[in-house]
């Protein structure tokens, strides 16, 4: 048995646009961090493949966020409380939300049964990846994807703002070579995980916002 002391396991959210690179990101950090993280899929994505209806009415909208939202928790909850790994990482987490909701913030938090501060203070550090432009590498393939480049840039500043004020957020720029962004997430999460050192530091391309 193992004398090294046993570390609670983080949550770390990467999130980012539509068409940022998360889904590929994830499954490169799966590979390099093996048993070493957990990597929780995506809820949006686990609902509307799975029939949720996706609307455009307001209610339709509010509803889809709040089945989110708690399918995000319990997935998040289930890593905590039964997951042998030191670092969990969402694919995307429960602020995200907020950029999608049809109305104020205040309306979102109260429509959940929690505030910001709460929200924030789950998760250790948030990376979000930009969105590239059109033309820039955005990525039209994915029939899950119905946004334009140009909605896809608005969901992406929405969510960007949505995260504001968490104390270890990083943005990750957008760069022509895709495997660029990728070793500067590597480096991130390699920086956040329990006993070690953080090199992140030292890469070019990443920005800790205060």
């Amino acid at each position: 048995m193992s004398d090294a002391p046993r570390h609670p396991c983080r949550l770390i959210v990467l999130t980012g646009g539509p068409g940022a690179g998360k889904t590929a990101v994830l499954e490169v950090l799966r590979r390099n961090f093996g048993g070493q993280v957990s990597v929780l899929p995506e809820s949006a994505s686990i609902l509307f493949k799975g029939g949720f209806p996706r609307g455009h009415l307001p209610s339709e909208r509010r509803c889809a966020q709040r089945a989110i939202f708690h399918v995000q928790r319990q997935l998040e909850r289930l890593a905590l409380e039964d997951g042998p790994h030191l670092v969990a990482l969402c694919d995307r987490g429960t602020v995200d939300g907020l950029a999608y909701w049809p109305g104020d913030s205040e309306a979102f938090w109260k429509d959940m049964g929690t505030d910001r501060e709460a929200e924030l203070a789950r998760y250790h550090a948030v990376i979000h990846l930009h969105t590239p432009g059109d033309g820039g590498g955005y990525d039209h393939s994915n029939p899950q994807r119905r946004e334009s480049a140009e909605e896809a840039a608005t969901i992406d500043r929405a969510i960007h703002a949505a995260w504001d004020g968490h104390p270890r957020r990083y943005t990750v720029e957008s760069t022509p070579d895709f495997m660029d962004k990728v070793v500067r997430v590597l480096a991130l999460i390699a920086g956040e995980m329990p006993g070690r050192h953080h090199i992140h530091a030292q890469m070019p391309g990443v920005m800790r916002e205060p």
